[in-house]
């Protein structure tokens, strides 16, 4: 399947095969498609951590700091 690029857009894929991170466009739309994708996993885990503190499905600082100490075997450093 092909596709014709704006302009604008084919341009900024132009530039930055001329830098030569890239060999092809489908190369540049590939990396900007998975940083799309790694983007919206991000929001997505925010959103769910969010949801997470709005519902009070959490764990005060200190308790899982002791919970984490206690299991590792970890002292308080004094």
């Amino acid at each position: 399947m092909s596709y014709q690029l704006a302009p604008d857009i084919d341009h900024r894929v132009q530039s930055q095969i001329a830098l030569g991170l890239y060999q092809t466009p489908a190369e540049v739309l590939n990396r900007a498609l998975d940083a799309l994708d790694e983007r919206n996993q991000d929001f997505a885990s925010i959103q769910r951590g969010i949801d997470d503190e709005k519902a009070g499905r959490l764990t005060p600082l200190g308790d899982f700091d002791k919970e984490i100490r206690a299991q590792y075997g970890i002292g308080r450093g004094e």
